[in-house]
């Protein structure tokens, strides 16, 4: 697991966050609890590695409500909800919203530990994916802007001719573009390239 990771309890029952810390800590996790979402807020050094375990009824605003509203926030960690007064719309609507998991008050320790660590390993994957994408994204800044004209076209599957009469370049030129586009991307294969150019979107659309 990269970084540290804390387990971010919201409760405004003192006795349960206590005994969430606890059983977090007897595990070898780091956790911390806070009675509301704007107390959790206003803490100065919120991590953005670990999870957040909210209860759906909260003082102010509610779990769902926050879980709806977390990326406007500028908070990117994945969520446990529970609650004591669930009902099917209620876990359809946090599961939509992207909830690792929605438990029903009381639950198992056994059952917060498993959806806990679910959501580190998806926290832990999208942050792995942020990497990718972000070095995916200083490879195609290497290019020259004609290398990125090229690569967006053969990546849309127009060949080499089609791609030359665009351009108004020798088929051979487009070639070459092609290789040291291909190269600095390190795709092997026009189809890794074709993959990068999918994950690249919007970066690659305005030389299309």
């Amino acid at each position: 697991m990269d970084g540290q990771a804390v387990i971010t309890i919201v409760d405004d029952d003192e006795s349960l966050r206590v005994a969430l810390e606890g059983l977090f800590r007897s595990v070898g996790l780091t956790a911390r609890g806070f009675s509301s979402i704007s107390d959790f807020l206003a803490c100065p050094d919120r991590s953005e590695h670990g999870c957040l375990v909210l209860d759906v009824r909260l003082p102010g605003v509610s779990g769902l409500d926050f879980q709806e509203r977390m990326d406007d926030l500028g908070v990117r960690l994945p969520v446990v909800l529970m609650t004591g007064h669930g009902d099917i719309p209620m876990s359809v609507r946090a599961m939509k919203a992207g909830a690792i998991d929605f438990l029903p008050k009381p639950f198992r320790d056994q059952d917060m530990l498993d959806a806990v660590s679910q959501a580190l390993q998806a926290g832990a994957r999208r942050r792995e994916a942020e990497r990718e994408i972000k070095a995916l994204k200083e490879r195609f800044a290497t290019l020259s802007p004609r290398e990125k004209q090229v690569m967006a076209r053969v990546t849309s599957g127009k060949m080499n001719k089609q791609v030359a009469g665009e351009l108004q370049l020798s088929e051979i030129t487009v070639k070459i573009h092609r290789g040291s586009a291909m190269r600095k991307m390190e795709a092997r294969s026009l189809a890794a390239l074709v993959r990068m150019a999918g994950e690249l979107g919007p970066e690659l659309t305005p030389f299309a």
